[in-house]
């Protein structure tokens, strides 16, 4: 018998409760308020058995979880205490056996790998050595969709909260709880989806229902097919106009050997706004009465629904808070790093942002838009570094997205891991959004953050200038381009103007038409070599000599001298990008000559 199914059941004193035990409801085994907020029984009791199932061990051997670690066998981080490891590709017996004596050794609480699972005698007795529980992941479950779910049960309450909130008898936010709750009102698996059917939570007994659900539940998504008969029918229309129950046909596929369920949905609202819905799996339709029940239950589930959407937003600012003061330094650092869990660790910073610049540079998209697409950018960043190190903190500051990636003292290849982290993470989010990415320079102690946030800058603003085609840099690899820019900046800020021989090279060739800062600027690149410095601008060899004579003379220049050729290079780094100072349509009546 799994899990899910060894609950005990206790009738809790909120109006849902109240109301299904007044209705004579078969009631659901569910959690009851006062489970622990972030435990293996939790995770198995809210997950089990649509997603896990207890293979072996003892899964009230710690009372709350540490992180969740994804285990890689090339490159294996040290989880952090109580981590529940995530076995991907680990599938033979002995290989978990080993795994879980080693977990042990690090005092993890479980390890998850994909079923069907093999439990020979090595297996089980490495699960009593080890004090660890083993659990299956359902075939067809992804393990991205896992780690979220897991991350998002014992992640609830990480920073600034004092203790739990209820609403409704339960706590604030927890949808499974209140999923199993409703489920009970009606006798009938559910699921609680947003506005764009994704699943937040799900009852128990979802086994119940049909293959659509469990194919819904292990996508964490209604399928495409689905969601568009719903369309066609004009179902969400009618969901989102009425603020009852809805009775939806069932729907089900052409030559599907099993009959659908129909469904009754309602749509959460917090006043005008629509937050999602709630879909039940029955049988036939409901009574006046359990019609009544959904709709009480509903106005429940928005209290969750918003709950959860505040205390994200807030969270959200408070960790953006915590990084922006750990990545200045000075006063609170300190305790900004303490309470991110980076206050004994050294590392590297990441700075993420779009290559097109600031807002303001993006014409014709709604300045909401850039702000949304930001934010959900950097939060898929923060998800993807914890994956990788469970004690990473990411967070979006004026508009950058900055990762802080712990590195261990005895490692020297951190740098190059956070550029590895950061190109995986680029390749992951596609092309929808061109990203650039600087890499600051390692610091073995937290302290010196703020060093690396400064070189995370100066690379990511390389990038952004255009003078590098990658995607990531680190800031060891362009420290001469960082320079450029400063420079670049104190020349602006001093009003200085270019002087000696480029000045009277651009003064002439606005005034003759004449292209010898071109000349100038190729024989420099091509260290010399006329062939390949003509053949860049386009013109006969014998032209091009003529020119560098021209240029010496009218910016007495001498070509020969080192210093001067490096002053002219300098300067003519510094220079805007070239403009031609004469029309371009008739190249015909340019002189070679000049």
């Amino acid at each position: 018998m799994s899990v899910a199914n060894q609950r005990h059941a206790r009738v809790v004193g909120d109006p849902i409760a109240r109301r299904a035990g007044a209705a004579g409801l078969r009631p659901v085994f569910m959690p009851v308020t006062t489970r622990p907020r972030a435990s293996l029984r939790r995770v198995l009791e809210d997950l089990g058995t649509t997603l896990l199932d207890l293979v072996c061990g003892d899964p009230d051997h710690t009372d709350e979880l540490g992180g969740v670690v994804i285990h890689d066998p090339l490159d294996e981080p040290v989880p952090p205490p109580r981590a529940l490891v995530l076995g991907v590709g680990v599938q033979d017996p002995g290989e978990i056996a080993r795994l879980l004596d080693d977990l042990g050794a690090h005092r993890a609480a479980g390890l998850v790998v994909r079923a069907p699972v093999t439990v020979t005698e090595e297996v089980a007795a490495a699960a009593r050595r080890s004090g660890l529980a083993l659990l299956a992941l359902t075939r067809g479950a992804s393990w991205a969709q896992l780690a979220a779910m897991v991350r998002s049960l014992i992640a609830e309450g990480d920073i600034g909260e004092d203790g739990p909130e209820t609403l409704g008898g339960m706590h604030s936010g927890d949808l499974f709880a209140v999923a199993n709750a409703v489920a009970a009102l009606l006798d009938a698996p559910i699921t609680i989806e947003d506005r764009n059917s994704r699943v937040l939570a799900f009852s128990g007994r979802q086994d119940e229902a049909d293959t659509s659900r469990v194919e819904t539940i292990l996508g964490r998504q209604v399928p495409g097919r689905f969601t568009r008969i719903l369309e066609d029918r004009g179902v969400f229309q009618a969901l989102y106009r009425s603020d009852q129950p809805v009775y939806v046909q069932p729907v089900s596929e052409e030559g599907a050997g099993e009959s659908a369920l129909p469904r009754v949905a309602l749509a959460v609202r917090a006043g005008d706004e629509i937050l999602g819905s709630i879909w039940a799996a029955v049988h036939g339709p409901l009574s006046a009465e359990r019609m009544q029940a959904l709709c009480d239950g509903g106005k429940i589930v928005a209290l969750h629904m918003m709950r959860l959407r505040a205390g994200a937003d807030v969270e959200r600012r408070l960790r953006a808070d915590l990084v922006s003061t750990a990545l200045e330094g000075g006063t609170g650092s300190g305790e900004a790093l303490r309470r991110l869990g980076l206050a004994d660790h050294g590392g590297v910073v990441l700075a993420l942002a779009p290559a097109g610049g600031s807002d303001e540079e993006v014409s014709g998209v709604p300045h909401a838009h850039l702000v949304a697409e930001r934010q959900r950018v950097a939060d898929a960043f923060a998800m993807h570094l914890t994956a990788i190190h469970p004690n990473s903190a990411a967070a979006l500051v004026g508009g950058v997205a900055y990762g802080i990636v712990p590195v261990p003292p005895d490692r020297g290849d951190g740098e190059q891991r956070a550029e590895r982290i950061a190109t995986d993470f680029l390749d992951r989010i596609g092309n929808r959004v061109r990203l650039i990415v600087g890499v600051g320079p390692l610091v073995t102690d937290s302290a010196s953050l703020p060093r690396s946030r400064a070189g995370a800058d100066r690379a990511l603003r390389v990038l952004g200038a255009g003078h590098h085609a990658q995607r990531v840099v680190r800031i060891s690899d362009v420290t001469i381009e960082a320079l450029l820019l400063e420079l670049g900046d104190l020349i602006a800020e001093r009003g200085d103007s270019p002087s000696g021989p480029v000045a009277r090279l651009l003064e002439y060739d606005v005034k003759h038409r004449s292209r010898l800062v071109e000349t100038l600027r190729a024989w420099l690149d091509a260290f010399g070599d006329v062939a390949a410095a003509s053949a860049a601008v386009f013109v006969h060899p014998n032209t091009f000599r003529y020119r560098l004579r021209r240029l010496a003379e009218v910016g007495g220049l001498d070509l020969t001298d080192a210093d001067a050729r490096f002053a002219a290079m300098l300067q003519l780094r510094l220079l805007p990008p070239a403009r031609p100072a004469w029309p371009t349509t008739d190249s015909s009546t340019h002189q070679d000559g000049d």
